[in-house]
């Protein structure tokens, strides 16, 4: 069983031949190395490890493990085992080398032999593949994910005509292992170095491709740390199923099941569960007192199931139980450990805010729009006694005059069902180089520098795939009162990259008119403006495609667009600057009334937690980027706290 339920008491006195874990003889692998589990391949690609390939032998030594830097602790009675014999696969690992030493591997060029281009770069020093930092770690995750939002948009196009489904998931995290694009290789007991407690995951892939755990379908992830007189098991992570219907009263308190014998399953053949393997690292680790990292798995009603970090726990006791099925199943109390910022409680809040069985604390407003949006937006502070922002109408999308509508017009498409990518005969289709930008889950595929949508007035259905950022936002929003930046947005959902927030609404200003009242706006869009940089797509080499596949990032806004929310607007407004966002904009145009405009619609950058600020590049203007520091001053200081924060924008 892959992972344990909630927090709940245990009435012992039911459970029929119960006996301590100390009781049982133990059952170690067969070998020095640690277990591999197979996984199912759907996506035509060799399995790869963690699916099929043991961890190493001794004459064939892995980097896939090595040395954990963290002490493992011993208890009363029991020798401590020495680190400097942990197994590599078996083997004793190299001694570490500086990263002065491997710095020039930075720009390490994959091999052809894996189905890649010879000039796929991989960017990721060695070093770094085997301990990671936070901006590393956001490059693989943002790196995976374009990869499998194109490899799902080929797979999306073969479906319509074959009706197979595949695991792009799987493939895209092969081959990205299997070119370097990866990091903490190097297993240890502890901290993942780059991931936050609070990071989500909408895939086993990507904990595996960070090394928070590098199980891809196990729940327990372990590796042998070797004794004076035997090998030793010691849990690294668990992977826990817990469900938002789980009797948890206490969010720092978790009841993990073990795992094999599907001892709590009355449909499949059961057995009880043998010491073992991740059963027996839980059980040498409960021992030692060592820190287990634990991934919550949370089933969300739109997006399936999310992962979160919840940080680092103690395993404080285990017992033995009998299952649904009858059969003797394992289980293990974990304690999170004190101090750690707010994670999978934060989720538990959310839930019981959405349920109604708790008020939002400092809500001033349940919708401040007053119904304009088909969800509401909670308006919020819990930091002073301000009671909300300056007036403004409420608009959920843009509003042009007669003058701004496009010379050309807009003709849509003549499609009388569904859209289907390839279709020669779809106008819309082929405006977007022959595919739906959006996957069949309405993620953007890749930032382009126009894309067309199909608009109100063609015929298709109205739920076409191909109408994402009109049909408003999704997702619980809510406009809170920020410390130090006035107020700001955030959600009550976990956000996946790719996903449409929301548009930006306002009035659309003539040149004449933003120069007049642009310094004394401070909710202007400016789509003048020059802005950072970022690679957001996917990189053609990595599965062998031709560079034209990939269109140019650039926007392309078929004239000037200036957007002023500060009378009339929507929750776009609230959005604050930051020189390290997770939100971008995208020019997206469709046809309405038999005349087109250009809409700007705001797309996650990165997977983004619950309760955290969106946030999106204000740019800077063009008169002080040409002119320097003999520009007009009409720049802002930034308060947005990166590590990268410029110290101004506008």
């Amino acid at each position: 069983m892959d992972g344990g339920s909630g927090y709940s008491s245990v009435d012992k006195s039911r459970v029929l031949d119960v006996k301590p874990l100390r009781s049982l003889v133990p059952v170690f692998p067969s070998t020095l190395q640690a277990p591999s589990f197979v996984g199912q391949s759907t996506s035509g690609f060799s399995p790869f490890y963690p699916f099929t390939s043991p961890q190493g032998t001794p004459s064939t030594p892995d980097l896939n493990q090595q040395i954990p830097p963290a002490p493992i602790r011993s208890f009363p009675g029991e020798q401590q085992p020495h680190l400097s014999d942990v197994t590599n696969g078996g083997t004793r690992p190299h001694p570490k080398k500086s990263r002065s030493q491997n710095r020039y591997n930075s720009l390490y060029v994959a091999d052809s032999g894996n189905g890649t281009s010879s000039d796929f770069v991989v960017g990721i020093s060695l070093v770094d593949r085997h301990d990671g930092n936070r901006e590393v770690v956001n490059n693989v995750l943002v790196r995976f994910d374009a990869l499998r939002r194109r490899l799902s948009q080929i797979e999306d196009a073969k479906e319509s005509r074959t009706g197979i489904i595949r695991r792009v998931d799987l493939k895209a995290g092969n081959i990205l292992m299997s070119n370097g694009v990866r990091t903490n290789m190097r297993k240890r007991v502890g901290v993942a170095p780059g991931v936050e407690i609070g990071d989500i995951f909408f895939f086993r892939m990507e904990m595996c491709l960070v090394g928070l755990h590098s199980q891809s379908m196990a729940g327990i992830d372990y590796m042998i740390v070797q004794g004076d007189f035997e090998e030793q098991p010691v849990a690294l992570s668990i992977v826990s199923s817990v469900e938002y219907d789980d009797d948890v009263e206490d969010s720092d308190v978790l009841i993990y099941s073990g795992h094999g014998g599907n001892a709590n399953n009355k449909d499949k053949k059961a057995a009880d569960q043998k010491l073992e393997r991740g059963n027996l690292a839980l059980e040498r680790t409960l021992h030692w007192a060592n820190e287990v990292r634990v991934i919550r798995g949370i089933k969300d009603n739109l997006k399936g199931k999310v992962y979160v970090y919840d940080g680092l726990y103690k395993i404080l006791e285990s017992w033995i139980e009998k299952g649904r099925s009858g059969c003797n199943m394992f289980k293990y109390k974990l304690v999170r450990m004190p101090g750690q910022p707010g994670a999978f409680a934060v989720w538990k809040s959310i839930q019981k805010w959405k349920e109604g069985f708790s008020s939002r604390a400092g809500l001033i407003l349940p919708d401040l729009t007053s119904g304009s949006e088909s969800i509401p937006v909670a308006l919020v502070n819990d930091v002073d006694d301000e009671r909300g922002p300056a007036h403004f109408n409420y608009f959920p999308t843009i509003k042009y005059v007669k003058s701004f509508k496009l010379v050309k017009p807009y003709f849509g498409c003549n499609c009388r069902n569904a859209c289907l990518p390839g279709d020669p005969n779809c106008s819309c289709i082929q405006k977007n180089g022959g595919y739906i930008p959006y996957t069949a889950n309405g993620v953007l595929v890749g930032r382009k520098p126009l894309i067309h949508e199909c608009g109100p007035t063609c015929p298709c259905f109205p739920n076409c795939k191909n109408r994402v950022s009109q049909t408003g936002f999704k997702l619980r929003l809510e406009v809170f009162k920020t410390k130090n930046r006035g107020w700001g947005l955030r959600s009550w959902d976990p956000i996946r990259a790719g996903t449409f927030i929301c548009e930006f609404a306002g009035e659309v200003l003539d040149k004449l008119r933003k120069d007049r009242e642009e310094e004394n706006d401070d909710y202007i869009f400016d789509t003048t403006r020059v802005y950072e940089s970022f690679k957001w797509n996917y990189e053609p080499g990595v599965i062998e495609e031709d560079s034209s596949h990939d269109s140019t990032e650039e926007y392309n806004v078929a004239f000037p667009l200036i957007i002023s929310a500060k009378n009339v607007g929507n929750v776009a407004r609230f959005m604050n600057h930051s020189c390290s966002p997770n939100v971008f904009w995208q020019p997206v145009m469709y046809e309405h009334n038999t005349e087109s405009f250009v809409h700007i619609a705001f797309f996650a950058m990165r997977h983004v937690p619950p309760l955290t600020e969106l946030t999106y590049d204000y740019g800077m203007s063009c008169t002080y980027e040409s002119e320097g520091n003999n520009a007009p001053s009409k720049k802002k200081n930034c308060l947005c706290g990166s590590p990268k924060c410029r110290g101004y924008f506008g």
